[in-house]
């Protein structure tokens, strides 16, 4: 998994991959800070997923020109990302993770960040977007069109009228369907991309149609040419929908106690 962080309301995104960086059975205390009350999404079924705490420049980034998973490899100890290098990869970054070649020959997917760089101020911060552990193969037209504006509506919204931490987390559904390179299956092709926020320290003189989304909301989209439109919905809502279509169980939760205030039920 990975995290981000931007703006004067620092927002930190968690993105839930399927296979992922310091490589980890639980959280490191350094990646804690990106996550709702140091807290993972509960409920978590499938076993292939990684905790990864992703480092750049020396800092933890939890979610780096792009950039290969040093983790995830059996030939490095560093854990920082690095530059792919010009020559052949060693096997072992394929067999863990996806590599530039994978997207060379494809017509209809483009590396789509989960974590978005414009969603990040520090020049480090946005190099920190760069790597393959932080995209999944999109459908150009969903990319570029409803998901990129889904995309400057959070980034909007956040800033305008979150006052506080804003923690994001986004995720696929998965289709079964794969891009393929010498005949064998590399990616996974998402069918819908969601992602949640959590703000509990928001403007409540914020417009109803805006207030109305906090402290949490949600939303996704279907990663197609068509019928792509992104909807907004509850964060109980897509978890509900999480809940019939993946890898989660009856107690799923995105944000700890669904994001609402410790003192919130004080007078």
């Amino acid at each position: 998994m990975i995290v981000f962080r931007a703006y004067q309301s620092i927002i930190f995104v968690l993105v839930i991959v399927m296979a992922g960086a310091e490589v980890k059975e639980n959280i490191s205390p350094n990646c804690k800070q990106f996550l709702y009350m140091g807290t993972l999404p509960r409920g978590l079924k499938e076993k292939s997923f990684r905790n990864i705490c992703q480092y750049y420049a020396g800092k933890p980034r939890y979610d780096v020109p792009w950039m290969y998973e040093p983790q995830l490899s059996i030939v490095s100890d560093s854990r920082e990302m690095q530059p792919f290098p010009s020559e052949n990869l060693h096997k072992s970054f394929e067999d863990a993770q996806a590599v530039l070649e994978d997207y060379s020959n494809s017509v209809i997917f483009e590396r789509g960040q989960l974590n978005p760089d414009e969603h990040q101020a520090d020049i480090d911060d946005k190099a920190a977007t760069y790597t393959l552990t932080n995209v999944v193969p999109q459908v150009r037209e969903f990319n570029i069109g409803p998901w990129k504006n889904h995309e400057h509506t959070i980034r909007r919204r956040l800033n305008n009228y979150c006052r506080g931490t804003a923690y994001v987390v986004t995720g696929v559904t998965t289709s079964g369907h794969n891009i393929r390179r010498h005949n064998i299956n590399r990616l996974g092709i998402p069918t819908y991309l969601w992602s949640a926020y959590c703000c509990i320290n928001f403007d409540h003189n914020a417009p109803f149609s805006e207030r109305s989304k906090f402290p949490a909301f949600a939303a996704h989209g279907l990663n197609d040419r068509e019928d792509n439109k992104v909807q907004e919905m509850t964060v109980q809502q897509l978890e509900d929908y999480l809940k019939r279509v993946t890898y989660v169980d009856s107690s799923f939760q995105i944000f700890y106690d669904n994001c609402v205030a410790l003192n919130s039920a004080m007078p």
